[in-house]
């Protein structure tokens, strides 16, 4: 006996339990994206399916609403895999262990992958139907939206109708998101030249940071460690000789980076230390709400590198201390939103060069390349080099929009208050389907879902029945 047999919604949950026999993590979507494609055949549907496994499902309007404006529904097929400790299962061979606990459904140990599974089954649920009226349907489906939207940033779409789209990949009931930023990864390479240089070697340490997405929790007021290594290099440097050495931090562009340190040869190592103690009180002062533990320290060293030339640890000084970071203006539109924002999120040294990872965010299109221009500049005045990766388009907020406001309409009627209205300051795909398709108008939402990404992921049965309920009344006013 199926585990979510017999709970409403029942064709939803009943698709969600299909999918979770399926293994699908990020890059493991192979056998979901041909089931997907086997689903819609056995149906009759026009089904494309391209070499990356995404897959797009059409299927007519129903009597009387043959000749409506087409919509999109879209969501993504992978799931992040993570798995309690102790727990042994192959979640790149083997299905979920659905639990229903109350109203609460999760998998016995691992992620549920509710994110963005839910979205997948309301669209099978939908084709699957005979009796739910509906303008024609484009469901599209993509792959890999975890691990950098490559589904949907390879997806061709030339050959859709739908002007209106409904992304199914938010996670907060009462939320309707309309809106995010745009991003882009940046590397610049500063090249540095080596020689030797008197005096002792030590390591500068800035640690005990917060932290924090990039996109969520940069106007957080935290501090970023690697720009705080940047300003004690400069107050060291402005009276003591040195040079550096090496320089590291963060792991990834889009976190804000909780740690970061620097190896240098200095003539004098006490005023090293000196400088520690006064940049630490400085730091803990100015960042007393945000970031109170931020912790300095310097200690004695070895370093088989030699040290870089006084022209090289003047340039890469002046790229931590000139590049711009955090939030560099706020939207006058949607209050409270921030519009354009840095992130110095990896710091890392080579054999001749030191490279800078940020992560420029946006949500303006114009915004973000006038961002990208300034730290062009930056790196030719360094002499570095610049290259771009993984850039995708912001999705930006309309304040005309037709979907939002049905679904606001039908969202007050139903639920007897009116939504929250959300525009992200990270990314989600409709940012790409919209720089595909010009004119789109789309709207995300979804049932609450908590933890997501966790082992302790949880979606709530009551709020899946709310959020079909929802998506059917939008679909039968959309005539």
């Amino acid at each position: 006996m199926a585990v979510l047999e017999g709970l409403e919604p029942r064709g939803v949950l009943h698709w969600f339990e299909e999918l979770c026999r399926i293994p699908h993590g990020s890059g493991n979507t192979q056998a979901l994206s041909d089931y997907l494609v086997q689903f819609g055949r056995e149906r009759g549907l026009a089904v494309q399916q391209d070499a990356l496994g995404n897959v797009i499902l059409c299927k007519p309007g129903t009597p009387g609403y043959e000749n409506a404006p087409a919509v999109m529904l879209q969501g993504h097929m992978d799931m992040v895999c993570e798995m309690a400790p102790g727990c042994t299962k192959d979640m790149a061979r083997e299905g979920l262990d659905l639990v229903v606990d109350g109203d609460a459904i999760y998998a016995e140990g691992t992620t549920l992958g509710a994110d963005d599974g839910i979205a997948v089954a309301m669209g099978l649920a939908l084709l699957d139907s005979h009796d739910i009226p509906h303008p024609p349907l484009e469901v599209v489906l993509t792959v890999d939206e975890e691990v950098g939207m490559k589904g949907a940033t390879g997806i061709d779409l030339s050959g859709l109708k739908s002007r209106l789209l409904l992304n199914l990949d938010s996670e907060t009931e009462g939320e309707i998101t309309a809106g995010c930023a745009g991003a882009a990864r940046v590397d610049i390479a500063v090249p540095v030249k080596r020689d030797a240089f008197p005096g002792e070697t030590v390591e500068i340490t800035v640690s005990g940071l917060l932290g924090g997405h990039s996109g969520a929790a940069i106007d957080r007021g935290r501090a970023n460690a690697m720009v705080l290594l940047g300003r004690i290099l400069y107050a060291f440097l402005q009276e003591n000789s040195g040079r550096l050495v090496t320089l590291s931090g963060g792991g990834k562009d889009n976190a804000i980076p909780v740690a970061a340190s620097a190896v240098l040869t200095v003539a004098d190592a006490e005023k090293t230390t000196l400088i520690c103690q006064k940049m630490e009180k400085i730091f803990r002062r100015e960042f007393a709400v945000a970031d109170s533990d931020i912790t300095v320290a310097v200690a004695p060293c070895r370093s088989d590198v030699l040290p870089m030339d006084a022209d090289s640890t003047h340039r890469v000084l002046a790229l931590l201390q000139c590049a711009p970071n955090g939030v560099l203006e706020r939207s006058r539109e949607v209050e409270g939103l921030v519009q354009t924002s840095l992130n110095l999120g990896i710091l890392a040294t080579e054999a001749d060069s030191v490279v800078a990872t940020f992560c420029v965010r946006s949500n303006m299109n114009t915004q973000k390349e006038m961002l990208l221009q300034k730290l062009e500049l930056l790196c030719d005045l360094l002499g570095g080099k610049m290259s771009v990766s993984g850039s995708y388009p912001a999705w930006e907020f309309r304040e005309d929009s037709p979907l939002r406001s049905l679904i606001v309409e039908v969202f007050t009627e139903q639920y007897g208050h009116a939504p929250k209205i959300e525009v992200l300051h990270g990314g989600v795909e409709c940012g790409m389907l919209a720089d595909k398709l010009p004119g789109l108008d789309a709207v995300s939402m979804g049932p609450e879902v908590n933890q997501i990404h966790t082992p302790r992921e949880r979606m709530y049965i009551s709020s899946v029945q709310r959020t079909w309920n929802l998506v059917l009344e939008t679909l039968r006013r959309l005539h």
